[in-house]
Protein backbone atom coordinates (compact mmCIF):
# COMPACT_ATOMS: atom_id res chain seq x y z
CA UNK A 1 0.00 0.00 0.00
CA UNK A 2 2.59 2.53 0.99
CA UNK A 3 4.46 1.69 -2.37
CA UNK A 4 1.11 2.04 -4.29
CA UNK A 5 0.95 5.95 -2.66
CA UNK A 6 4.79 6.52 -3.34
CA UNK A 7 3.95 5.50 -7.28
CA UNK A 8 1.08 8.06 -7.23
CA UNK A 9 3.26 10.94 -6.05
CA UNK A 10 6.07 9.91 -8.15
CA UNK A 11 3.23 10.84 -11.46
CA UNK A 12 3.49 14.56 -11.92
CA UNK A 13 -0.14 14.91 -13.23
CA UNK A 14 -1.61 12.81 -10.34
CA UNK A 15 0.71 14.35 -7.76
CA UNK A 16 -0.62 18.03 -8.44
CA UNK A 17 -4.08 16.97 -8.08
CA UNK A 18 -3.18 15.49 -4.49
CA UNK A 19 -0.97 17.63 -3.10
CA UNK A 20 -3.58 20.60 -4.49
CA UNK A 21 -6.62 18.64 -2.72
CA UNK A 22 -4.49 18.33 0.09
CA UNK A 23 -3.86 22.42 0.31
CA UNK A 24 -7.60 23.17 -0.20
CA UNK A 25 -8.08 20.69 2.84
CA UNK A 26 -5.56 22.22 4.61
CA UNK A 27 -7.37 25.90 4.15
CA UNK A 28 -10.71 24.50 4.93
CA UNK A 29 -9.45 23.13 8.18
CA UNK A 30 -7.20 26.38 9.21
CA UNK A 31 -10.59 28.62 8.49
CA UNK A 32 -12.55 26.50 11.32
CA UNK A 33 -10.01 28.48 13.95
CA UNK A 34 -10.56 31.75 12.83
CA UNK A 35 -13.28 33.62 15.16
CA UNK A 36 -15.39 35.68 12.91
CA UNK A 37 -15.49 39.69 12.94
CA UNK A 38 -17.35 40.64 16.13
CA UNK A 39 -17.11 37.81 17.99
CA UNK A 40 -15.04 37.21 21.51
CA UNK A 41 -12.83 33.83 20.86
CA UNK A 42 -11.91 33.78 24.66
CA UNK A 43 -15.73 34.37 26.22
CA UNK A 44 -16.45 31.54 23.22
CA UNK A 45 -13.92 29.07 25.17
CA UNK A 46 -16.03 29.84 28.14
CA UNK A 47 -19.14 28.34 27.11
CA UNK A 48 -17.75 25.92 25.12
CA UNK A 49 -15.78 24.65 28.42
CA UNK A 50 -19.01 25.71 30.55
CA UNK A 51 -21.88 23.64 28.11
CA UNK A 52 -23.35 20.13 26.86
CA UNK A 53 -22.59 20.72 23.20
CA UNK A 54 -23.64 16.79 22.27
CA UNK A 55 -26.72 17.03 22.32
CA UNK A 56 -30.00 18.63 20.14
CA UNK A 57 -28.84 21.10 17.17
CA UNK A 58 -25.10 20.18 18.10
CA UNK A 59 -25.10 16.86 17.09
CA UNK A 60 -25.39 17.37 13.53
CA UNK A 61 -24.34 20.92 12.49
CA UNK A 62 -21.34 20.70 14.52
CA UNK A 63 -20.02 17.34 13.08
CA UNK A 64 -20.49 18.75 9.46
CA UNK A 65 -18.84 21.60 9.90
CA UNK A 66 -15.70 20.10 11.98
CA UNK A 67 -16.53 21.38 15.27
CA UNK A 68 -16.37 25.24 14.06
CA UNK A 69 -19.90 26.15 14.76
CA UNK A 70 -18.88 25.94 18.40
CA UNK A 71 -16.07 28.49 17.65
CA UNK A 72 -18.28 30.72 15.68
CA UNK A 73 -15.37 30.92 12.90
CA UNK A 74 -15.80 32.07 9.54
CA UNK A 75 -16.67 28.43 8.29
CA UNK A 76 -18.81 27.98 11.31
CA UNK A 77 -22.14 26.66 9.06
CA UNK A 78 -19.33 24.26 7.66
CA UNK A 79 -21.05 22.34 4.46
CA UNK A 80 -24.31 21.87 5.65
CA UNK A 81 -26.33 24.70 3.62
CA UNK A 82 -24.69 23.07 0.11
CA UNK A 83 -25.85 19.37 1.74
CA UNK A 84 -29.65 20.82 2.37
CA UNK A 85 -29.77 22.47 -0.71
CA UNK A 86 -28.88 19.47 -2.81
CA UNK A 87 -30.97 17.39 -1.08
CA UNK A 88 -33.72 20.23 -1.98
CA UNK A 89 -33.08 20.88 -5.68
CA UNK A 90 -33.04 16.64 -5.88
CA UNK A 91 -36.34 16.01 -3.55
CA UNK A 92 -37.98 18.86 -6.23
CA UNK A 93 -37.41 16.73 -9.50
CA UNK A 94 -39.76 14.45 -8.12
CA UNK A 95 -42.84 17.79 -7.41
CA UNK A 96 -41.35 19.62 -10.29
CA UNK A 97 -41.53 18.20 -14.14
CA UNK A 98 -39.07 21.09 -15.00
CA UNK A 99 -36.70 19.99 -12.78
CA UNK A 100 -37.20 16.30 -14.02
CA UNK A 101 -36.77 17.57 -17.80
CA UNK A 102 -33.16 18.95 -16.68
CA UNK A 103 -31.90 16.57 -15.18
CA UNK A 104 -32.55 14.28 -18.88
CA UNK A 105 -30.84 16.76 -20.47
CA UNK A 106 -27.66 16.00 -19.65
CA UNK A 107 -24.59 17.91 -19.27
CA UNK A 108 -26.08 21.24 -20.10
CA UNK A 109 -29.29 20.39 -17.87
CA UNK A 110 -27.37 19.38 -15.45
CA UNK A 111 -25.20 22.38 -15.04
CA UNK A 112 -28.52 24.29 -14.53
CA UNK A 113 -29.56 22.23 -11.85
CA UNK A 114 -25.83 22.77 -9.98
CA UNK A 115 -26.74 26.62 -10.53
CA UNK A 116 -29.94 26.47 -8.30
CA UNK A 117 -28.07 24.43 -6.11
CA UNK A 118 -25.58 27.00 -5.73
CA UNK A 119 -28.19 30.27 -5.43
CA UNK A 120 -30.18 27.99 -3.16
CA UNK A 121 -26.91 27.55 -1.17
CA UNK A 122 -26.68 30.67 -0.56
CA UNK A 123 -30.08 31.62 0.44
CA UNK A 124 -29.76 28.80 3.26
CA UNK A 125 -26.52 30.44 4.12
CA UNK A 126 -28.13 33.68 4.78
CA UNK A 127 -30.76 32.03 7.11
CA UNK A 128 -28.44 30.00 8.82
CA UNK A 129 -26.04 32.92 9.41
CA UNK A 130 -28.87 34.84 10.49
CA UNK A 131 -29.87 32.35 13.17
CA UNK A 132 -27.07 31.56 14.75
CA UNK A 133 -26.13 35.07 15.06
CA UNK A 134 -29.25 35.22 16.80
CA UNK A 135 -28.93 32.52 18.91
CA UNK A 136 -25.57 33.88 19.95
CA UNK A 137 -26.77 37.35 20.81
CA UNK A 138 -29.37 35.45 23.29
CA UNK A 139 -27.53 33.04 25.03
CA UNK A 140 -29.70 29.61 23.26
CA UNK A 141 -26.37 28.83 21.41
CA UNK A 142 -24.42 27.33 24.75
CA UNK A 143 -27.66 27.02 26.88
CA UNK A 144 -27.82 30.34 28.66
CA UNK A 145 -24.04 31.64 27.94
CA UNK A 146 -22.67 34.40 26.15
CA UNK A 147 -25.71 36.42 25.90
CA UNK A 148 -25.53 39.94 25.17
CA UNK A 149 -24.83 41.86 28.37
CA UNK A 150 -23.97 39.19 30.35
CA UNK A 151 -20.39 38.42 31.83
CA UNK A 152 -19.09 36.58 29.19
CA UNK A 153 -20.75 37.61 25.52
CA UNK A 154 -19.86 35.97 22.39
CA UNK A 155 -20.53 39.22 20.73
CA UNK A 156 -19.51 42.53 23.01
CA UNK A 157 -20.49 45.16 20.71
CA UNK A 158 -23.92 43.99 19.00
CA UNK A 159 -24.28 46.95 16.96
CA UNK A 160 -26.06 47.03 13.54
CA UNK A 161 -22.83 47.23 11.63
CA UNK A 162 -21.11 44.00 13.88
CA UNK A 163 -24.24 42.04 13.41
CA UNK A 164 -24.73 42.56 9.95
CA UNK A 165 -20.72 41.96 9.22
CA UNK A 166 -20.65 38.85 11.18
CA UNK A 167 -23.80 37.64 9.01
CA UNK A 168 -22.03 38.38 5.88
CA UNK A 169 -18.82 37.08 6.87
CA UNK A 170 -20.85 33.40 7.86
CA UNK A 171 -22.29 33.65 4.34
CA UNK A 172 -19.54 34.29 2.39
CA UNK A 173 -18.23 31.13 4.17
CA UNK A 174 -20.37 29.05 3.69
CA UNK A 175 -20.26 29.77 -0.34
CA UNK A 176 -16.41 30.28 -0.26
CA UNK A 177 -16.16 26.66 1.67
CA UNK A 178 -18.66 25.19 -2.21
CA UNK A 179 -16.31 27.14 -4.18
CA UNK A 180 -13.29 24.86 -2.55
CA UNK A 181 -15.62 21.45 -3.00
CA UNK A 182 -15.95 22.32 -6.60
CA UNK A 183 -12.58 23.24 -7.76
CA UNK A 184 -11.28 19.57 -5.78
CA UNK A 185 -13.82 18.03 -7.34
CA UNK A 186 -12.37 20.02 -11.19
CA UNK A 187 -8.92 19.89 -10.17
CA UNK A 188 -7.73 17.48 -7.69
CA UNK A 189 -8.56 13.56 -6.86
CA UNK A 190 -11.88 12.93 -5.44
CA UNK A 191 -15.06 14.67 -5.01
CA UNK A 192 -14.66 18.24 -3.36
CA UNK A 193 -17.87 18.08 -1.04
CA UNK A 194 -17.50 14.46 0.10
CA UNK A 195 -13.91 15.06 0.85
CA UNK A 196 -14.76 18.18 2.75
CA UNK A 197 -17.34 16.36 5.24
CA UNK A 198 -14.83 13.61 5.20
CA UNK A 199 -12.04 15.89 6.80
CA UNK A 200 -14.89 17.53 9.21
CA UNK A 201 -15.92 14.46 10.86
CA UNK A 202 -12.63 12.79 10.81
CA UNK A 203 -11.07 15.62 12.52
CA UNK A 204 -13.64 15.05 15.45
CA UNK A 205 -12.51 11.35 15.80
CA UNK A 206 -9.13 12.20 18.09
CA UNK A 207 -11.31 14.42 20.17
CA UNK A 208 -13.97 11.78 20.88
CA UNK A 209 -11.44 8.95 21.64
CA UNK A 210 -9.60 11.11 23.71
CA UNK A 211 -12.86 11.98 25.42
CA UNK A 212 -13.57 8.33 26.27
CA UNK A 213 -9.67 7.46 27.36
CA UNK A 214 -9.95 10.53 29.82
CA UNK A 215 -13.26 9.74 31.46
CA UNK A 216 -13.16 6.05 30.94
CA UNK A 217 -9.91 4.72 31.31
CA UNK A 218 -7.71 2.58 28.83
CA UNK A 219 -10.13 -0.54 29.74
CA UNK A 220 -12.89 0.82 27.69
CA UNK A 221 -10.66 2.70 25.25
CA UNK A 222 -9.03 -0.42 24.01
CA UNK A 223 -12.44 -2.26 23.95
CA UNK A 224 -13.79 1.16 22.25
CA UNK A 225 -10.60 0.22 19.29
CA UNK A 226 -10.97 -3.15 18.75
CA UNK A 227 -14.99 -2.88 17.91
CA UNK A 228 -14.48 0.11 16.34
CA UNK A 229 -12.52 -1.98 13.63
CA UNK A 230 -14.59 -4.75 13.90
CA UNK A 231 -17.27 -2.18 12.95
CA UNK A 232 -15.58 -0.72 10.42
CA UNK A 233 -15.06 -3.84 8.59
CA UNK A 234 -18.23 -5.13 8.66
CA UNK A 235 -19.30 -1.61 7.04
CA UNK A 236 -16.76 -1.78 4.41
CA UNK A 237 -18.02 -5.23 3.24
CA UNK A 238 -21.94 -4.19 3.01
CA UNK A 239 -21.09 -1.11 1.42
CA UNK A 240 -19.14 -2.86 -1.03
CA UNK A 241 -22.34 -5.64 -1.37
CA UNK A 242 -24.17 -5.22 -4.31
CA UNK A 243 -26.82 -7.08 -6.32
CA UNK A 244 -25.99 -7.37 -10.24
CA UNK A 245 -28.79 -7.78 -12.73
CA UNK A 246 -27.29 -8.97 -15.94
CA UNK A 247 -28.04 -7.25 -18.94
CA UNK A 248 -27.66 -8.39 -22.72
CA UNK A 249 -27.71 -6.03 -25.63
CA UNK A 250 -29.02 -7.51 -29.01
CA UNK A 251 -26.74 -7.48 -31.92
CA UNK A 252 -27.57 -4.65 -34.92
CA UNK A 253 -26.63 -4.10 -37.72
CA UNK A 254 -25.73 -0.02 -38.45
CA UNK A 255 -24.49 0.72 -41.66
CA UNK A 256 -21.26 -1.87 -41.97
CA UNK A 257 -20.72 -2.09 -38.35
CA UNK A 258 -22.07 -4.83 -36.29
CA UNK A 259 -23.37 -2.98 -32.64
CA UNK A 260 -24.21 -4.55 -29.08
CA UNK A 261 -23.67 -8.09 -28.53
CA UNK A 262 -22.23 -7.59 -25.20
CA UNK A 263 -23.40 -8.09 -21.79
CA UNK A 264 -23.30 -6.28 -19.03
CA UNK A 265 -25.01 -5.66 -15.62
CA UNK A 266 -27.23 -2.89 -13.42
CA UNK A 267 -25.35 -3.19 -9.98
CA UNK A 268 -28.04 -2.32 -7.39
CA UNK A 269 -26.04 -1.71 -4.05
CA UNK A 270 -27.31 -2.65 -0.58
CA UNK A 271 -26.82 0.42 0.71
CA UNK A 272 -28.45 2.59 -2.58
CA UNK A 273 -29.30 5.38 -0.30
CA UNK A 274 -26.08 6.28 1.27
CA UNK A 275 -26.35 8.21 4.50
CA UNK A 276 -29.27 10.25 3.31
CA UNK A 277 -31.88 8.23 5.54
CA UNK A 278 -29.86 8.70 9.25
CA UNK A 279 -30.00 12.12 8.44
CA UNK A 280 -33.32 12.35 7.65
CA UNK A 281 -34.41 10.42 10.55
CA UNK A 282 -31.95 12.61 13.12
CA UNK A 283 -34.14 15.85 11.93
CA UNK A 284 -37.10 14.56 12.19
CA UNK A 285 -36.79 13.35 15.78
CA UNK A 286 -35.58 16.46 16.33
CA UNK A 287 -38.14 18.97 15.48
CA UNK A 288 -40.53 17.52 18.59
CA UNK A 289 -37.92 18.99 20.80
CA UNK A 290 -37.42 22.21 19.29
CA UNK A 291 -41.77 22.75 19.01
CA UNK A 292 -41.48 22.38 22.96
CA UNK A 293 -38.48 23.66 23.45
CA UNK A 294 -40.71 27.00 22.36
CA UNK A 295 -43.88 26.20 23.43
CA UNK A 296 -43.09 25.63 26.88
CA UNK A 297 -44.63 28.38 29.07
CA UNK A 298 -42.55 30.52 31.54
CA UNK A 299 -44.40 29.15 34.31
CA UNK A 300 -43.12 25.69 35.25
CA UNK A 301 -45.78 24.32 36.62
CA UNK A 302 -48.55 24.52 33.74
CA UNK A 303 -46.20 22.75 31.58
CA UNK A 304 -48.73 20.68 29.14
CA UNK A 305 -48.92 17.52 29.13
CA UNK A 306 -47.36 16.84 25.61
CA UNK A 307 -44.12 18.89 25.96
CA UNK A 308 -43.34 16.85 29.15
CA UNK A 309 -43.96 13.56 26.96
CA UNK A 310 -41.52 14.44 24.39
CA UNK A 311 -38.68 16.05 27.11
CA UNK A 312 -39.00 12.62 28.86
CA UNK A 313 -39.18 10.66 25.77
CA UNK A 314 -37.69 12.10 22.53
CA UNK A 315 -34.59 14.13 24.11
CA UNK A 316 -32.86 11.27 25.23
CA UNK A 317 -30.48 9.15 23.22
CA UNK A 318 -30.54 6.20 25.79
CA UNK A 319 -34.41 6.08 26.27
CA UNK A 320 -35.76 2.92 24.51
CA UNK A 321 -38.69 5.04 22.38
CA UNK A 322 -36.14 7.23 21.28
CA UNK A 323 -34.24 4.16 19.72
CA UNK A 324 -36.94 2.63 18.23
CA UNK A 325 -38.53 5.67 17.11
CA UNK A 326 -34.59 6.53 15.64
CA UNK A 327 -34.78 2.92 13.66
CA UNK A 328 -38.19 2.96 12.20
CA UNK A 329 -37.87 6.48 10.89
CA UNK A 330 -34.58 5.57 9.13
CA UNK A 331 -36.06 2.24 7.98
CA UNK A 332 -38.75 4.28 6.80
CA UNK A 333 -36.97 6.95 4.73
CA UNK A 334 -34.41 4.45 3.19
CA UNK A 335 -37.22 3.35 0.89
CA UNK A 336 -38.67 6.69 0.72
CA UNK A 337 -34.84 8.12 -1.04
CA UNK A 338 -34.27 4.76 -2.80
CA UNK A 339 -37.84 5.26 -4.62
CA UNK A 340 -37.35 8.59 -5.46
CA UNK A 341 -33.82 8.48 -7.11
CA UNK A 342 -34.01 5.04 -8.71
CA UNK A 343 -36.32 4.96 -11.12
CA UNK A 344 -37.19 1.32 -12.53
CA UNK A 345 -39.22 2.50 -15.63
CA UNK A 346 -36.92 5.33 -16.09
CA UNK A 347 -34.38 2.25 -16.81
CA UNK A 348 -36.67 -0.38 -18.41
CA UNK A 349 -37.40 2.11 -21.02
CA UNK A 350 -33.30 3.40 -21.66
CA UNK A 351 -32.57 -0.58 -21.78
CA UNK A 352 -35.15 -0.68 -24.46
CA UNK A 353 -34.05 1.93 -26.31
CA UNK A 354 -30.75 0.53 -26.83
CA UNK A 355 -31.59 -2.56 -27.21
CA UNK A 356 -30.92 -3.93 -23.71
CA UNK A 357 -32.64 -6.60 -21.66
CA UNK A 358 -32.50 -9.25 -18.80
CA UNK A 359 -32.31 -12.61 -20.06
CA UNK A 360 -35.75 -14.50 -19.44
CA UNK A 361 -37.59 -11.59 -18.55
CA UNK A 362 -39.12 -9.40 -21.48
CA UNK A 363 -38.79 -5.95 -22.26
CA UNK A 364 -41.34 -2.91 -21.11
CA UNK A 365 -43.21 -3.41 -18.01
CA UNK A 366 -42.39 -6.95 -16.78
CA UNK A 367 -38.45 -5.49 -17.01
CA UNK A 368 -40.06 -2.60 -14.58
CA UNK A 369 -41.74 -4.95 -12.30
CA UNK A 370 -38.68 -7.45 -11.90
CA UNK A 371 -36.45 -4.29 -11.18
CA UNK A 372 -38.90 -2.66 -8.60
CA UNK A 373 -39.40 -6.64 -7.25
CA UNK A 374 -35.20 -6.81 -6.95
CA UNK A 375 -35.17 -3.01 -5.49
CA UNK A 376 -37.57 -3.77 -2.62
CA UNK A 377 -35.85 -7.22 -1.81
CA UNK A 378 -32.73 -5.50 -1.58
CA UNK A 379 -33.52 -2.15 -0.29
CA UNK A 380 -35.12 -4.16 2.95
CA UNK A 381 -31.34 -5.39 4.16
CA UNK A 382 -30.17 -1.86 3.67
CA UNK A 383 -32.89 -0.27 5.52
CA UNK A 384 -32.03 -2.76 8.57
CA UNK A 385 -28.00 -2.34 7.85
CA UNK A 386 -28.58 1.73 8.15
CA UNK A 387 -31.17 1.58 11.16
CA UNK A 388 -28.41 -0.67 13.14
CA UNK A 389 -25.67 1.44 12.56
CA UNK A 390 -26.94 4.51 13.59
CA UNK A 391 -27.93 3.17 16.77
CA UNK A 392 -24.51 2.12 17.59
CA UNK A 393 -23.58 5.55 19.10
CA UNK A 394 -26.62 5.46 21.34
CA UNK A 395 -25.90 2.03 22.44
CA UNK A 396 -22.58 3.42 23.24
CA UNK A 397 -24.28 5.92 25.32
CA UNK A 398 -26.26 3.36 27.50
CA UNK A 399 -23.38 0.67 28.14
CA UNK A 400 -19.95 2.87 28.37
CA UNK A 401 -21.37 6.31 28.69
CA UNK A 402 -20.17 7.63 25.47
CA UNK A 403 -21.63 11.04 24.19
CA UNK A 404 -23.51 11.12 20.87
CA UNK A 405 -20.57 11.67 18.63
CA UNK A 406 -19.21 8.12 19.34
CA UNK A 407 -17.04 8.07 16.23
CA UNK A 408 -17.56 4.02 15.31
CA UNK A 409 -21.14 4.57 14.54
CA UNK A 410 -23.93 6.76 13.29
CA UNK A 411 -23.71 9.38 10.67
CA UNK A 412 -20.01 10.09 10.95
CA UNK A 413 -18.88 6.07 10.23
CA UNK A 414 -21.28 5.68 7.47
CA UNK A 415 -19.71 8.64 5.79
CA UNK A 416 -15.48 8.48 6.07
CA UNK A 417 -15.94 4.79 5.09
CA UNK A 418 -17.80 6.13 2.14
CA UNK A 419 -16.14 8.97 1.35
CA UNK A 420 -12.59 6.69 1.89
CA UNK A 421 -13.45 3.99 -0.45
CA UNK A 422 -14.47 6.27 -3.53
CA UNK A 423 -11.40 8.53 -3.36
CA UNK A 424 -8.86 5.38 -3.29
CA UNK A 425 -11.56 3.46 -5.96
CA UNK A 426 -10.56 7.10 -7.91
CA UNK A 427 -7.05 7.32 -7.17
CA UNK A 428 -6.64 3.58 -8.06
CA UNK A 429 -8.01 4.40 -11.40
CA UNK A 430 -5.78 6.74 -12.30
CA UNK A 431 -2.65 4.94 -11.40
CA UNK A 432 -4.01 2.05 -13.54
CA UNK A 433 -4.24 4.57 -16.50
CA UNK A 434 -1.01 4.88 -16.36
CA UNK A 435 -0.03 1.24 -16.46
CA UNK A 436 0.62 0.94 -12.59
CA UNK A 437 -0.83 -1.65 -10.36
CA UNK A 438 -3.66 0.45 -8.72
CA UNK A 439 -4.02 0.79 -4.76
CA UNK A 440 -6.40 -2.07 -4.65
CA UNK A 441 -5.44 -5.48 -5.40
Amino acid sequence: MLTAFGRAFRTPDLRRKLLFTLGILAIFRLGAFIPSPGVDYRNVQQCVNSSNTNEGIYQLVNLFSGGALLQVSIFALGIMPYITASIIVQLLRVVIPRFQELHLEGAQGQGQLTQYTRYLTIALGLLNATTLVTLARSGQLFAGCGAAGSATPLIPDDNLVVIGLLILTLTAGSGLIMWMGELVTEKGVGNGMSLLIFVAIAAQFPTSLGAILKTQGWGTFLIVMVLGLVIVGLVVFVEQSQRRVPVQYAKRMIGRRTMGGTSTYIPIKVNMAGVIPVIFASSMLYLPALLAQFATPKNSANVPGWIQWVNNYLTRGDHPIYMLMYFLLTIGFTYFYVAITFNPEEVSDNMKKYGGFIPGIRAGKPTQDYLQYVISRVTLPGSLYLGIVALIPLIALVMIGANQNFPFGGTSLLIVVGVGLETVKQIDAQLQQRHYEGLLR
